[in-house]
Formats: C-alpha cells, sequence, structure tokens
C-alpha cells in the first residue's frame, strides 16, 4: 500500500507545473483499498510546494493539502506559506469540501518548521511580518469551516506541529516526531504554539514541552491527548482516510455548525455558549438535509445530502 502511495505520488510530482493565474486541472487514477477514484489538482497555486487535490467517485468531498518541498523537508518559507494560505482560501470558498487532510509527499516528515535559513536573511520587521502572517494563517486554517485532519508522519517541530495543532483532527505514525523546541533558538512558538497546546494538553504539560523543547514520539503523543490517533508507521494517511471517509458521510452543514458550536463555544462560558449552541441548531433545523436524512432512516437507506 504504502509502495503504491508512494508511486502515485511520484506521478503527481512529475507533472509539470505551471504558474497560472488561471485554473487548470491535472487528472490521475488512484487505487486504494481496492478502489479506484480521481485525484485532481483543481486550482493554480500560489506555490509549486503546495498542491491542493479533490477526491473524486465515492470520496467527492474530501479535499488533501499535500505539502511538497523535500529539499527542505517542507519547512514553511514565504513562498510555502503563500501557497498555504491560498489553499485554506479555497478550501472556504469551494462548496465541495465537507472535510480537509493535509499530508505530506516527503518521506519522514511532516514538516520541519519555519525555514531558518530564509529566516536569516530577514531584518527584524521582515522577520515580525512573516511571524504574523503566518499566525494569521493558521488562525485560518484553525476556522477553516470544514473539519480538518493532520496527517503526520516522522518530524512535525516548531511550525509543523503549530499547524497540526490548528487542525481539528491530528493522527500520526507512531515514529513521528513532535515539539515546539523554538526555545533553543531564543524565541518562542509564535505562531499559536503557546495558546493552542495547553487548550489541548493542559498548561502544565504545555509548559514543559515549550521550557524543554523535547521531542515527543507517537506513543507518548497520544497519551498525552496531543494526537487522536496513534497508528504503525506509514498507515496513517490511511487511517485519515478512512476517518475523512466517515466525516464525508454526515450532512454538510451539520458538520459545519457542529464545529463553529464547539470551536466557538469553549471560549466563552456556558451560558452564552449554549445560545450558540441553539442557534447553530437553528441553521441545520430549516435545512433540507436535515429532512433528507429523516427520510432516509424511515426508508433505511443511505441519506443523499446536498449541503443545502
Amino acid at each position: 500500500m504504502c509502495a503504491l502511495r508512494a508511486l502515485t505520488r511520484s506521478v503527481c510530482n512529475s507533472s509539470s507545473y505551471v504558474k497560472t493565474s488561471k485554473p487548470y486541472l491535472i487528472l490521475n487514477l488512484i487505487t486504494h483499498q481496492h478502489q479506484t477514484r480521481r485525484n485532481l489538482i483543481l486550482e493554480s497555486s500560489a506555490s509549486e510546494f503546495v498542491k491542493l487535490h479533490k477526491l473524486t467517485g465515492p470520496d467527492s468531498g474530501i479535499v488533501e493539502i499535500s505539502l511538497d518541498r523535500p529539499q527542505a523537508k517542507n519547512a514553511i518559507g514565504k513562498e510555502m506559506l503563500r501557497g498555504l494560505s491560498h489553499a485554506f482560501e479555497l478550501i472556504n470558498q469551494k462548496s465541495y469540501a465537507n472535510v480537509a487532510m493535509i499530508s505530506s509527499s516527503v518521506p519522514g516528515v511532516f514538516c520541519a518548521g519555519a525555514d531558518l535559513k530564509e529566516r536569516r536573511t530577514m531584518s527584524q520587521s521582515e522577520t515580525k511580518i512573516f511571524v504574523n502572517y503566518l499566525r494569521s494563517t493558521f488562525s485560518s486554517l484553525e476556522a477553516v469551516n470544514v473539519p480538518t485532519i493532520a496527517v503526520i508522519e516522522g518530524v512535525a517541530l516548531g511550525g509543523g506541529l503549530e499547524m497540526a495543532l490548528a487542525c481539528d483532527i491530528r493522527i500520526c505514525g507512531e515514529n513521528a516526531l513532535m515539539g515546539l523546541p523554538e526555545t533553543g533558538l531564543a524565541i518562542i512558538p509564535g505562531a499559536g504554539g503557546t495558546q493552542r497546546l495547553p487548550r489541548l494538553v493542559g498548561k502544565a504539560i504545555a509548559k514543559d514541552i515549550i521550557f524543554t523543547g523535547r521531542k515527543i514520539d507517537g506513543k507518548e503523543a497520544l497519551s498525552l491527548g496531543l494526537v487522536n490517533y496513534c497508528v504503525p508507521a506509514g498507515e496513517a494517511y490511511s487511517k485519515a482516510l478512512a476517518i475523512a471517509q466517515d466525516i464525508n458521510q454526515k450532512g454538510p452543514v451539520a458538520l459545519r455548525m457542529a464545529k463553529r458550536a464547539i470551536n466557538e463555544g469553549v471560549e466563552t462560558d456556558l451560558r452564552s455558549a449554549l445560545e450558540l449552541e441553539e442557534d447553530c441548531y437553528d441553521q441545520v433545523l430549516n435545512s433540507k438535509d436535515r429532512l433528507e436524512g429523516l427520510a432516509a432512516f424511515a426508508e433505511k437507506r443511505k441519506p443523499r445530502y446536498v449541503g443545502e
């Protein structure tokens, strides 16, 4: 399975990259678990290092952002950051997206963090602008209106882990190494790490991870609640796809409203959060999909949701 995915991705990467302001299509056939589906690169990207794929056939509704900067271990520089920001905007704009996966096409690495070689060429003011842009981009990822899944195989350090923290679900292989090593460079995590990590694992554990800069493997990450699932090395993508397929069968409006209710509700008091839940429930109450769900249940068939 891994060899097949590697072959598939090498085919995708061998396709010529065309820098254009207009959308373009590249079509590949991919076999996964004995099923064939079409994988399309739907839009011209702001960066050749970030590719946006839309799965079709039975997986229509699943989109994948693929990080592809092998020579720098997917380190995030200015160009790659533009590509990520553009991809997140596109997912929010497109009605066909029900769930999004972020994965790496580079073996043994999810994302090594910020591009420190490029950082050395920046002035203090340029560094501030870049870090602010990185932080706002990850906030945009967190605010994407569909569920997002980070697929972590290998290294996810610094900004790479911060990107994963901005996702709704994190899945890693046992060989994953995660950490926020910024204090070793006399800086702090500046793209949400100091805020999202303690909200996820608690203040004391977050302080330990950030103060020491230590690396955490997949099993420890699972025990701390840093990831949702830890699977054997090389199987994170398959697990993520299976979860994405499960999510993709649910009502699109319900998914968006559930995400909004949870994300916004935890940041306020319970009374306000319950009012928010009522508002979100009203949105699904008035949807065509709710009626379709009831009809499908009564008729003992799979629902055909349209996202309305």
